[in-house]
């Protein structure tokens, strides 16, 4: 997600506490939140695919999605 679709969400956010928004920009704020969650759990899995936990005893174990 660029920072231009973020910078939107905000503006958008604001705009709902200010004055309200209309259907329209309530569509798009839901499709842009949705679009952002998605991104930060992308982000977040594939950090995860390459973490790795080393136990006391030295042993390498890799997190991730359990299989």
């Amino acid at each position: 997600m660029n920072q231009k679709k973020i910078d939107r969400i905000n503006e958008l956010a604001h705009k709902s506490k200010a004055e309200g928004l209309t259907k329209e920009e309530k569509a798009e704020q839901t499709a842009l939140r949705n679009e952002y969650r998605q991104s930060v759990v992308g982000n977040l899995s594939a950090q995860l695919e390459n973490t790795y936990i080393i136990t006391p005893d030295g042993k390498k174990k890799k997190v991730g999605k359990d299989r």
